[in-house]
């Protein structure tokens, strides 16, 4: 999951930052102004952004409003040291799905940016499946065929991408661009090998297709075909 920290508080976003890359699921941009924040949510694809109100050239009300008034419906949960009901109904009103004020606790932050994030898929419940294959993406456990499938971080980050896909070819560059921060192409030669590892632990489980490769296009699950190869 990519999220996107736009906080002129270094310190504070650095904090947010580190906290959220300290659970396997979450790569982090952060912007410290508005202009910088609009141009990264314009231009690349976002889980969630995480903005605050306060921001030098372009503030977040005006920031998320743009978002807004071009269609963007990626998650925004602001954070803000107004607590104003009034303020609160503006910003709820201009496309807010959340908020916190501060100061704040990182584990509750963290608890609603899981929350946002499975909400902005479709997903109020945090199992997913498809045919025989169980995410709990709380536990981050998985299950094919009810047997658990011991998967490494990065490879459960891969497959849970691929689960809120299911049918759809998800290209490299997709999965490193949701995988790794902003500079992710150190990375670019890894997925191959944690695709292979990802494809043979699942199998291992039932001896049944799981991921397709398609040559140049990129990756998609095979579960739930009829026509498995």
């Amino acid at each position: 999951m990519r999220v996107l920290v736009i906080e002129d508080e270094v310190r504070l976003a650095e904090n947010v930052a580190a906290a959220l890359r300290e659970g396997p699921n979450f790569a982090v941009d952060c912007a410290e102004d508005g202009l910088t924040g609009l141009h990264l949510a314009e231009n690349l694809c976002y889980d969630l952004v995480i903005l605050d109100l306060m921001l030098p050239g372009l503030d977040g009300l005006g920031l998320l409003k743009k978002m807004r008034s071009r269609g963007d419906s990626t998650p925004v949960l602001i954070l803000t040291a107004r607590g104003e009901a009034s303020s609160i109904i503006t910003l709820l009103n201009a496309g807010a799905d959340d908020y916190l004020s501060k100061p704040f606790d990182l584990g509750e932050l963290i608890a609603r940016t899981k929350a946002l994030i499975r909400r902005g898929k479709g997903v109020a419940d945090p199992i997913l499946r498809l045919a025989d294959l169980e995410v709990n993406t709380v536990e981050q456990s998985v299950r094919r065929s009810g047997k658990l499938v011991d998967l490494s971080p990065t490879e459960y980050r891969i497959l849970e991408y691929l689960l809120h896909r299911p049918r759809v070819i998800v290209s490299k560059r997709e999965l490193l661009e949701h995988l790794y921060d902003y500079n992710w192409e150190h990375h670019s030669n890894v997925i191959e090998a944690h695709i292979s590892n990802l494809r043979r632990k699942l199998e291992a489980a039932t001896q049944q297709p799981s991921i397709e490769t398609l040559r140049g296009r990129g990756y998609r699950l095979l579960m739930g075909f009829e026509d498995n190869r």
